[in-house]
């Protein structure tokens, strides 16, 4: 069996508040609360067991699925001088029947 399969892998806590930096909350991740998934901007390097894990453990809810979504920066101009914005991770959350978030209200 895989080291880092599932089964035996819990992160420490610290990554997992690590893990979870902000809900995003935009017009598409609010629809999505209709059929129970939750967006979260996640670091680069999170894999979605590391995400599943922290979601259950600091939201105490069971977590069906998890989709992420790698988006690169887009590159601007800041006072004149070309520049680029940081890439960042997506975590499109589902959760199970009967289970909810509320991302309005801090952990």
């Amino acid at each position: 069996m895989n080291r880092y399969s599932p089964s035996n892998f819990q992160p420490s806590q610290e990554r997992i508040y690590e893990l979870i930096r902000r809900p995003l909350v935009t017009e598409k991740s609010t629809m999505n609360s209709e059929f129970n998934q939750f967006t979260f901007e996640v670091p680069v390097d999170a894999n979605k067991h590391e995400i599943k894990t922290a979601i259950q453990t600091l939201f105490k809810v069971k977590v069906t699925g998890v989709n992420t979504i790698l988006q690169k920066g887009k590159t601007k101009r800041f006072r004149g001088q070309p520049g680029r914005r940081s890439d960042y991770k997506k975590a499109v959350v589902t959760l199970a029947d009967g289970d909810s978030i509320d991302v309005t209200t801090g952990v």
